[in-house]
């Protein structure tokens, strides 16, 4: 399917992420003007604040936007019992935009204000103009082509960084960049980019034409044009300013899930059964990166997602590896209990554990079968592992170990580019998931744990305890959830989106109907 087949067919769903995308951007460009033009008048005053202000400002451009967004989740800040800050969703990606775009709005202000000739002002104030009057009849007038430059850079940069919101469930179309990026499809990341790209395009020359206008002296048509931006950052302000800060309804349920495509279909399982099943209306959350899942249920912001057990137990509890699966479920179930009022539901059936990747051609030519007879090779291989591999307790450092393995080279990047990386033989092996579709689609070989290193992975729904008794026919659902999921069919179903590019959704309601899931 080419962009434009894909844009025409799904022109309704990138028409609401594009309204998202201009909501995150809109309101936190306003507000960066609101505290930005302030600010930088400010520092016309007190000079002495501006390099401890500016350099603020400055730290804040060096901060990787994921770990902004990771910081702001957990402070939880409130104004007036409003929750303005914290948690995942709009709100928090508001705030990391805000301090994104002040660096170019302070300092411009700065600039155009303390640029203005110096007799000018002198002038002003032999013909008995206040301080009040001078700023805003002499220097913000003549100032505003420079302030308006700042603003058109800030924008610009608000637009691009927009798109990482999609990570803490900001929505927006970064959704789909995240979405191409997980399934290897270059058309769904320029679903997302070419839009986003045509934005901060229209952005910049809206701004661009104000700034020219303003820099030549008309007022009036400069007036114009500026009254029109305002107009439309405040339309697009209201449309999303409900959604933003209304709270969840009583007959609703969030369901989550993390950010790849068996999480996005497990999420969509829970959400159709609860639909199908019970008179409840579910929210959705997806795409939540790391352990955003997890963090967002404790905080009461989803209240159901899966989570695998031997995640729960190296990730999240931090506890010592079992390879002993009714072992490790208990030991996750009763400590979820006690340190969270979660409740583990009936395991779906299938165990995702790591899976040791090769090539089928390189498997077949070699004879490998297990990761000890790959490990007699290693040295002459490379091997391409994501970050989170690389980083866990479970991962790369004892999974080397154990088995002695010594690369060539190790490159750490994002899991779902590690398959294409296999697949165009820049990498060698890699550990992705057993219940993987891009398995199938590469036609790639799982080499076997013979070892026993890595601990089951067991697909389990947890759900907040407060929202299971609230809503107590979700228990029922959850238990006829039960073993409906089989490795080969996990497989199955995301082949079916990563292979087929076949929308999740439409995926599990086929999937459903074979299993005669019906009120």
């Amino acid at each position: 399917m080419s962009l434009v087949d894909f844009l025409l067919s799904n022109g309704r769903e990138v028409l609401e992420l594009a309204l998202e995308h201009l909501f995150l951007v809109a309101v936190s460009t306003g507000i960066a003007i609101l505290i930005g033009v302030p600010l930088g008048i400010l520092l016309t005053r007190k000079p002495a604040l501006s390099k401890p202000v500016l350099g603020f400002a400055n730290i804040m451009q060096t901060v990787p936007s994921l770990a902004l967004f990771g910081f702001l989740i957990p402070l939880n800040l409130y104004l007036f019992h409003v929750k303005i800050v914290g948690g995942i969703g709009a709100r928090t990606a508001i705030v990391a935009l805000v301090l994104y775009s002040l660096l170019p709005i302070i300092r411009n202000t700065f600039t155009g204000i303390s640029g203005v000739d110096p007799a000018i002002r002198e002038a002003g104030k032999g013909m008995g103009m206040t301080d009040r009057q001078l700023l805003f009849q002499v220097e913000l007038p003549l100032a505003l082509g420079v302030i308006i430059a700042g603003v058109r850079v800030a924008t610009v940069i608000c637009v691009g960084t927009a798109t990482i919101a999609a990570a803490i469930d900001a929505g927006g179309l970064g959704r789909y960049i995240f979405r191409g990026l997980r399934a290897n499809d270059n058309v769904l990341i320029l679903a997302g980019a070419v839009p986003a790209a045509l934005i901060a395009l229209a952005a910049d020359l809206l701004l661009g034409t104000v700034e020219r206008v303003m820099r030549v002296g008309d007022g009036v048509k400069g007036k114009r044009i500026l009254w029109g931006a305002v107009f439309a950052l405040v339309l697009v302000g209201m449309i999303g300013v409900t959604n933003l800060f209304s709270g969840k309804g009583a007959d609703r349920v969030a369901v989550g899930s993390k950010d790849f495509t068996e999480q996005v279909i497990l999420g969509e399982l829970l959400a159709q059964a609860i639909e199908t099943k019970t008179a409840l209306k579910v929210e959705r959350r997806f795409d939540l990166g790391g352990t955003l899942a997890h963090d967002a249920l404790v905080a009461g912001e989803i209240d159901i997602y899966v989570e695998y057990t031997g995640t729960a137990l190296l990730a999240i509890l931090k506890g010592q590896p079992s390879s002993d699966p009714q072992e490790v479920f208990k030991r996750v179930k009763a400590d979820y209990a006690s340190r969270f009022k979660l409740e583990w539901a009936e395991p779906l059936g299938f165990n995702n554990t790591f899976a040791i990747l090769v090539r089928g051609e390189d498997a077949q030519k070699l004879g490998l079968k297990t990761v000890s007879d790959a490990a007699k090779i290693s040295a002459q291989w490379r091997a391409g592992f994501g970050q989170d591999f690389m980083s866990r307790a479970d991962g790369y450092p004892g999974f080397a170990k154990t088995y002695g393995l010594r690369f060539q080279e190790t490159r750490e990047m994002d899991l779902s580019l590690t398959y294409r990386a296999l697949a165009e033989k820049q990498v060698d092996l890699i550990a992705g998931n057993s219940t993987d579709g891009l398995i199938s689609r590469y036609r790639l070989f799982q080499l076997a744990d013979d070892r026993h290193y890595f601990p089951p992975y067991d697909a389990v729904p947890v759900a907040r305890r407060t929202a299971l008794d609230k809503h107590p026919e979700l228990r029922g659902v959850l238990k006829q959830l039960g073993g409906i999921l089989s490795v080969d069919e996990m497989r199955k179903l995301n082949y079916a989106v990563d292979g087929e590019k076949r929308q999740a959704k439409d995926v599990v309601r086929e999937f459903l109907a074979r299993k005669e899931w019906t009120k």
